[in-house]
C-alpha cells in the first residue's frame, strides 16, 4: 500500500493556515508562508468554474485576509490517487462554515509537485461543490 501521509499532512496544515488567514487569527508573516506552499505555476478551478493562476490566488488571499471572523474548515475522506517520484495526486472533502453559520462543502483534488529538497508544492487544485 502506498503511503500518502506526508501529502495528507500538507493538506491539513495548508487548511489550518487558510482558516487562520481568513478568520483573521493568523500571525504576522502568515500570508507569505501560506503562498510559499503554492507553485509559481499553480492553477485552480474553483467550485463555480472560474480558473485561477498563482497571481489570482495571491490576490484572493490578500483580499480575503481577516474578512471571515469565526471561519472554520474541517477535512475528511483524504484519499491517495497516485504517487510518483515527482509528486502525488490526492483528494479530500472540505467543509467550511463562517461566523454567520453559512456552510459549504466541496470535494477537492490536488496535484502536488515534489521538489528535490522534499518540499511539497500545490501545483493544481480542482474543487466541486457538494450539497450540504
Amino acid at each position: 500500500m502506498t503511503d500518502y501521509s506526508d501529502y495528507f499532512e500538507e493538506v491539513i496544515q495548508a487548511h489550518v493556515a487558510i482558516e487562520q488567514w481568513f478568520a483573521g487569527t493568523a500571525t504576522d508573516g502568515a500570508l507569505e508562508l501560506l503562498l510559499e506552499r503554492f507553485s509559481p505555476q499553480f492553477s485552480m478551478v474553483t467550485p463555480g468554474g472560474k480558473q485561477l493562476d498563482f497571481d489570482a490566488l495571491s490576490a484572493l488571499f490578500r483580499q480575503a485576509g481577516g474578512r471571515r471572523p469565526g471561519f472554520k474548515i474541517s477535512l475528511s475522506e483524504l484519499r491517495g490517487i497516485d504517487r510518483h517520484a515527482r509528486g502525488a495526486t490526492v483528494s479530500y472533502r472540505e467543509q467550511q462554515i463562517d461566523g454567520t453559520g453559512v456552510r459549504t462543502e466541496r470535494l477537492s483534488t490536488v496535484v502536488f509537485e515534489k521538489l528535490a529538497s522534499g518540499a511539497l508544492l500545490w501545483r493544481h487544485l480542482q474543487e466541486t461543490f457538494c450539497e450540504v
